[in-house]
């Protein structure tokens, strides 16, 4: 029987100096892996290609998005997320963020409550003042706000209950903003590791996404060996993503948990390789609105998993 707890208080800092905050009885995760029942997702009406990465600014000189056909797609991901019966969620969206569609950037959810960003790019910041709005609005406190430096969600890598993976590539998460909130963790009793990455792949999760416990899919071609190493040490098995199927955010997807996926048509590698190990993968054709610079996980910001 499910046992109905009172809902925890509204509060834009609910961290606790030093540590030992207590995780949420209604909302959060312990990991990326379990079984997703509420997730997040953006609007893209006012979407527009603009130039925030090497990526999109390449596909806006050669080909530029089609943002009809963007929107179209993005309703066939949230469609793919309710027919495995996740909650979706959805911010309001607002003309003056075209880029609000990629939840993940401008907020992250924790097992204590959800932490807000510092976004690089002046034309998003407005992204984190929506993000405060929404959580208020479901009921889910704020952990705290990153003040020491830039950081976007991206760079936030839960890869195993209590073990954070904190990407840093300096143009969107900077070494301050990246320290800060590795910080926060250590005091909770985390083990954090940090990785310095070069600023073209944008963040972290566009190399290293966890699929399953003790599986993650890694881009062995762009990601650091000592980051391999370390996942290996674990206990990881890694599902390697070609660095072609990468630089088209082929391993940019997300674990439903249950040994369910969705994943972006063009990542054909991986796909297969799910499927061969039983996973039940839906697949969405996001190549159009990835032109504007982010994938399936930048798309979706998990509110809550349960175990």
């Amino acid at each position: 029987m499910n046992v109905q707890t009172k809902p925890e208080p509204f509060s834009l800092q609910r961290r606790k100096a030093g540590g030992g905050t207590a995780p949420l009885a209604n909302w959060g995760f312990a990991n990326e892996t379990d079984r997703l029942t509420d997730v997040l997702l953006g609007d893209p009406a006012y979407l527009r290609h603009m130039a925030t990465s090497s990526l999109s600014r390449k596909h806006l000189r050669e080909n530029p998005c089609n943002i009809q056909e963007a929107q179209a797609q993005h309703k066939e991901l949230k469609a793919a997320y309710e027919s495995f019966g996740v909650r979706v969620h959805t911010v309001p969206p607002e003309a003056e963020l075209p880029m609000q569609v990629y939840t993940r950037d401008s907020s992250v959810m924790t097992p204590y409550g959800a932490v807000i960003t510092a976004m690089s790019q002046p034309w998003r910041r407005g992204e984190n003042y929506a993000a405060i709005r929404h959580y208020e609005s479901l009921g889910i406190p704020i952990y705290d706000m990153v003040t020491a430096g830039t950081f976007e969600g991206g760079d936030f890598n839960v890869i195993e209950e209590g073990v954070l993976l904190v990407g840093c590539g300096g143009a969107r998460t900077n070494e301050d903003g990246a320290r800060q909130v590795a910080g926060w963790f250590e005091d909770e009793g985390w083990e954090v590791r940090l990785a310095f990455i070069d600023e073209y792949y944008v963040h972290i999760d566009l190399m290293v996404v966890p699929i399953a416990p003790k599986l993650t899919a890694v881009c062995l071609a762009c990601t650091e060996p000592a980051i391999v190493d370390w996942l290996k040490a674990k206990g990881h098995e890694i599902i390697d993503v070609p660095f072609q199927d990468t630089m088209a955010l082929g391993c940019n997807f997300m674990s439903l948990g249950g040994d369910r996926i969705i994943a972006p048509q063009a990542s054909q590698t991986l796909i297969g390789q799910l499927r061969a190990r039983g996973f039940d993968v839906a697949v969405v054709d996001t190549a159009e609105i990835s032109k504007t610079g982010g994938g399936i996980h930048c798309m979706a910001q998990a509110l809550k998993r349960q175990g």
